[in-house]
């Protein structure tokens, strides 16, 4: 029988705080909301310039007065028409997930910025790139889960797809959807490939990887399998399991991930510096599929199987999809890269001299 004294015990609480119900001070309608946010957008492509440089001369109260007069624009043609309005809002319980979730595109973006302005790109171009990153992950990790460990069961409740916020995210889908979305960005961006572009876009991801797995920590999810090692961790908040179930020390899976992350992370910047900020190309894309996925193959043996079906197979459903991405990394890094030279030069004309 294990005892609490022996092992590291997280019962913290995934909630980062709560904002309990409140009144408005006066009611708004759920349609005069999205023809503010509209408004608003009509108004911010009119009024505020393009230009990086000219938006920085604007005065503070400009964008701030653009976006709440288009939203209480919104409300005041909505108004007379009688339409069900909003009078509470409910309870607001932020989690330390979202909060990791947040961190880690905020220094991702940081870093992937700095990446591609040493490469000669502008910020405009970073800019664009983000939505198409977050897109693709939010679209791809969601799917991602629905295909390869739901499917069955969001085809029968397919008004659930974009429940988001009931869990259900599979990293798998995530590297998908963000290497189709590179692709969509190289194509639709002159002097820039594929490769390139991932290279310099991997390093946010192995951040993303960091900050994340700390996320799951926190919300005691992706749990490992029953463990007597001595850095195991009982899990007394665990959804899904029964009150005996909780009281056992398991391996911090997730843990394990984060840390591979990091040390993927440091590879990749070494890398990256060791060849003066102009690495191989391809060099880091391939390094970051072969280590991140070799690692996550590997610590998979330690988790809990997400999925019934995966109990009668020899690997699971994560091990089986890290496979390709490993051998394709490999490819790459024997293959491709030209490990004796630095990769092309792909600034943009004109943008710097």
């Amino acid at each position: 029988m294990y005892t609490h004294e022996e092992f590291f015990v997280w019962d913290g609480d995934p909630i980062l705080f709560t904002i309990p119900e409140f009144t408005l001070p006066f009611p708004i309608t759920a349609w005069g909301l999205i023809i503010g946010a509209i408004l608003a957008l009509l108004g911010w492509q009119k009024f505020i310039p393009n230009d990086l440089k000219s938006r920085e001369s604007l005065p503070f109260w400009k964008p701030w007065a653009v976006i709440l007069g288009g939203l209480l624009a919104g409300q005041l043609l909505t108004l007379p028409f009688g339409l069900p309005t909003i009078e509470t809002v409910d309870p607001f319980n932020p989690r330390w997930y979202g909060l990791f979730f947040a961190l880690s595109f905020i220094l991702g973006y940081i870093l992937c910025s700095k990446m591609l302005l040493d490469g000669g790109r502008t910020q405009e171009e970073m800019d664009r790139l983000l939505i198409y990153i977050l897109i693709a992950t939010i679209i791809g990790a969601r799917f991602g889960h629905i295909f390869f460990y739901e499917l069955e069961f969001y085809m029968q409740n397919p008004q659930l797809i974009p429940a988001i916020w009931r869990g259900g995210l599979a990293s798998h889908g995530a590297a998908i959807g963000i290497l189709l979305a590179l692709w969509l960005f190289a194509k639709r961006t002159d002097g820039l490939t594929f490769l390139w572009i991932a290279d310099r876009v991997v390093p946010a991801v192995a951040i993303g990887g960091i900050f994340i797995r700390i996320g799951n920590f926190f919300n005691s999810e992706i749990l490992g399998k029953v463990t007597d090692v001595s850095w195991a961790v009982i899990f007394l908040n665990a959804p899904g399991l029964s009150n005996a179930e909780r009281l056992l020390p398991r391996h911090p899976s997730m843990i394990y991930e984060s840390i591979s992350a990091l040390l993927v992370l440091i590879v990749l910047l070494t890398i990256y510096y060791r060849y003066k900020k102009n690495p191989p190309e391809g060099a880091l894309f391939g390094t970051f599929l072969a280590m991140l996925f070799t690692g996550r193959f590997l610590i998979e043996f330690t988790k809990l199987h997400h999925a019934d079906f995966e109990a009668a197979w020899m690997l699971n459903m994560g091990q089986w999809l890290s496979i390709p991405l490993v051998a394709f990394g490999l490819w790459l890094l024997i293959s491709k890269v030209d490990w004796s030279k630095q990769g092309p030069n792909r600034r943009k004309k004109n943008s710097r001299k």
